[in-house]
């Protein structure tokens, strides 16, 4: 594969980057750590600017090209953050912190674009400026958000947004992206409920929440299958549900909680209302209080459409015509980098990480072969975009 001859020749220096940071996972925005290596790497680089602290805990470095006659500038993203997942593989560069691991690759995505800062720092073969983005918290914090709405856009200029993560179980070399929704929103729901407790004989007396549970839990799911179109993805999963302390006891309260998904905007307005209808008139039903509490959290992953061909290109200029996927299926998962193909236009890509355990599994583990591969789509993508005049 025509790999950049540069990234093999410090392929193995940025897997130690990768090991080290997968050894000390932090979560969430409480990436103090990981942030100071992301920030010291760049001075060592010689980044023309480095800012810490965007969206909290963020990181942003600058590297100019040798000429700047396009005015073009271009963002690079990776996320930084662990998950809270106790890691059960036995390797040398293990996790040390006990409840904590890196199962999603964000220790690996941080290293390719390190790597990639490094080799464009020296070689600064590109009119126009890159912008390296390092974000806190995608695992449910909504870190791109903050950074999107502490001003990195307008503040650094950047004007298109590209951002890659491995995929478990898609062959190393190859690449797969789509134009329109490639990932799913994420809303998350809560439903209180209070009925009547009571002795669990005289049921009669009460007012059961269970049975309110019960119904809500059938009735969610008629939106997915008599409400929504068959032909678009929802997916409403209950996954928590809380209630009583004792087996002879009716509870007073039941609480329960859950995640909706979808890949049309349209479809995630529709689950939301039809949800508050339903839990308003089973409550009247029941003579129970109900009480929804609906979160909008990380919108559609959208890519667009010309930057999506683009990337699509680019991928190809390292695996080859066969190995890209342009119309790969959409996942289901969600994706904070959304909030950034909201703020400009981009595309995000999927790259092979091979045959392993999934993604947040407690025996996943970034795959260092593709490291070169990774480095170089990033390097390809800004010498393509905005190329030395």
């Amino acid at each position: 594969m025509p790999t950049i001859n540069r990234f093999a020749e410090f392929h193995d220096e940025i897997t130690a980057w990768r090991r080290d940071l997968h050894q000390h996972p932090e979560i969430l925005f409480d990436v103090h750590r990981t942030a100071g290596v992301v920030a010291d790497k760049l001075k060592a680089f010689g980044a023309d600017e480095i800012v810490t602290g965007i969206g909290r805990t963020g990181v942003v470095g600058v590297i100019r090209g040798k000429t700047n006659n396009s005015g073009k500038v271009v963002g690079l993203r990776a996320d930084m953050d662990a998950l809270p997942i106790r890691e059960i593989r036995d390797v040398p560069y293990k996790s040390t912190v006990e409840g904590k691991m890196h199962a999603c690759g964000h220790d690996g995505h941080t290293a390719m674009l390190l790597g990639a800062a490094k080799y464009l720092a020296e070689t600064r073969n590109f009119d126009g400026t890159v912008v390296v983005i390092f974000q806190p918290a995608e695992e449910g914090g909504g870190g791109g958000r903050e950074m999107v709405d502490d001003g990195m856009m307008d503040r650094f200029g950047i004007q298109e947004v590209y951002g890659m993560h491995n995929m478990p179980n898609l062959p190393v070399g190859q690449f797969a992206i789509r134009p329109g929704g490639l990932m799913a929103s994420a809303d998350l729901f809560e439903i209180h409920i209070e009925g009547r407790g009571g002795h669990a004989a005289q049921p009669h007396t009460s007012n059961d929440p269970a049975m309110v549970v019960a119904q809500l839990v059938n009735a969610f799911q008629t939106i997915v299958s008599r409400n929504a179109n068959p032909i678009e993805s929802m997916v409403i999963s209950v996954t928590q549900i809380h209630m009583g302390d004792a087996n002879n006891v009716i509870p007073q309260t039941a609480w329960m909680n859950g995640t909706v998904r979808t890949l049309d905007p349209a479809m995630r307005d529709l689950a939301q209302a039809r949800m508050n209808t339903i839990c308003e008139h089973v409550g009247a039903a029941f003579d129970a209080k109900v009480k929804l509490s609906y979160k909008r959290n990380y919108p559609v992953t959208m890519n667009h459409a010309a930057e999506s061909s683009f990337a699509a290109s680019v991928a190809r200029q390292i695996v080859g015509e066969g190995n890209v996927n342009e119309n790969a299926p959409p996942v289901m998962g969600a994706e904070d980098f959304s909030f950034m193909l909201e703020a400009r236009p981009g595309a995000f890509i999927f790259v092979g990480q091979g045959a392993g355990a999934a993604l947040h599994h407690p025996e996943y583990d970034f795959n260092d072969d593709i490291i070169p591969i990774g480095c170089s789509y990033w390097a390809k993508l800004v010498e393509t975009a905005m190329p030395a005049s």
